[in-house]
């Protein structure tokens, strides 16, 4: 069994930001929740654990708590306390292999996971490395001086891979000795470590600077297009209020279902499903569950995209078409797509809502209900 197991437990105060380090958002998505999702979907990883600080709990659990991780490890005074702490909590778990991570390393890649652990396939310990380029020169009374040979000398990345009752031991020899990365408390017990390939893309959150660079790398980073389609249908009640697209029409008689029926907000929420092929809004919200009687349909729509930015997916444009006799459509476009924008944090340039009659045929055409398409373009970073 090989466990990725994700440091969390820093303060980052180095980043100023209003959180801790790793709760802080990267194109929306905390640092942590974008670390655990690359392990959680890699094909070669068999479970997540995650080191927090004790004071973090709330954060924890707004950040992943939808996630399936077990509780999460209460880490120690120093990333090496904290990452022994996390190997003691394995020890019961049958883990074979371990992959020690950054949480504040959010983009690290399915292509680098996989070299680590298949290098632990050969070596006791492996980890991700980049040779360093730039000219070294030690400081002399605060100016350059003597250049240093970069040709012995490794950018050490992590996820860092050991064989698990190893780096086990060696945390457990090393506690009280100080070492900036799990390798070096391998080395100082003589465990043989290997290095592959790293990736500059793989930085380390540090500094608002470093998370400005992040942002640009996700921004500039190749993607493919997706395109969702979702129908839905419902039928008028003997009562009102209205609800479609997030607006109220309080004089109209409504729709039946379990939650509000908002037609245009379930076929919307079905498309977004469809882009990370996850199946349909009764998969997640059955219409038998309680929880749902009567519920704000927004909610359903904004799992959906919690699900596509999951993936790494981006909402790029929306084309909704509601199919209706009554109520009029036009005088309260602009208010749907206003709602909609809010929704999915689009500009209402990316968002159109149309309405068309039946001709008088059908369901629709005989004024018992609303049908609504929905068709969605969304991106994802290409590995």
């Amino acid at each position: 069994m090989r466990i990725a197991l994700i440091l969390a437990a820093g303060q980052g105060r180095r980043l100023a930001a209003d959180r801790p380090k790793a709760y802080v958002p990267l194109a929306g998505i905390p640092l942590l929740r974008r670390s655990v999702l690359a392990f959680l979907r890699h094909p070669e990883v068999d479970g997540v654990q995650v080191v927090i600080d004790p004071d973090h709990r709330r954060w924890y659990e707004q950040a992943v708590g939808d996630l399936p991780l077990p509780p999460p490890v209460l880490g120690g005074a120093s990333r090496q306390e904290s990452a022994r702490r996390g190997l003691e909590a394995l020890a019961a778990q049958g883990a074979r292999q371990v992959l020690i991570h950054d949480a504040a390393r959010p983009l690290v890649s399915g292509g680098l996971i996989r070299r680590v652990a298949e290098a632990l396939a050969h070596h006791p310990a492996a980890a991700p490395a980049l040779p360093v380029v730039d000219t070294l020169r030690r400081l002399e009374d605060g100016r350059p001086g003597a250049a240093l040979s970069r040709q012995h000398l490794l950018r050490m990345q992590t996820p860092q891979g050991f064989a698990f009752q190893s780096i086990l031991e060696a945390h457990r020899r090393e506690a009280g000795r100080s070492h900036s990365d799990d390798v070096g408390v391998a080395l100082a017990q003589g465990v043989e470590a290997t290095w592959v390939a790293g990736e500059e893309r793989n930085l380390k959150i540090t500094t608002p600077e470093d998370l400005r660079f992040a942002e640009q790398l996700l921004q500039a980073s190749p993607r493919i297009h997706r395109t969702g389609f979702g129908y839905d249908v419902h039928r008028f009640a003997d009562r009102p209020p209205l609800v479609l697209l997030g607006v109220t029409f309080p004089d109209h008689p409504g729709l039946l279902g379990h939650s509000d029926a908002d037609v245009g907000l379930h076929a919307l929420t079905d498309a977004v499903l469809a882009t990370v092929a996850a199946g349909d809004i009764g998969t997640h919200f059955p219409p038998d569950d309680p929880r749902w009687r009567g519920a704000d349909s927004a909610h359903f729509l904004r799992r959906a995209l919690v699900l596509l930015a999951d993936a790494g997916g981006r909402l790029e444009h929306v084309d909704i078409t509601l199919l209706l006799e009554r109520p009029r459509i036009g005088p309260r476009r602009e208010a749907m797509r206003a709602r909609l924008s809010e929704l999915l944090a689009l500009p209402t340039d990316r968002i159109s809502v149309k309405a068309t009659t039946s001709e008088g045929l059908g369901f629709v055409g005989r004024g018992e209900g609303v049908a609504a398409y929905a068709v969605v373009t969304a991106s994802f970073v290409e590995e």
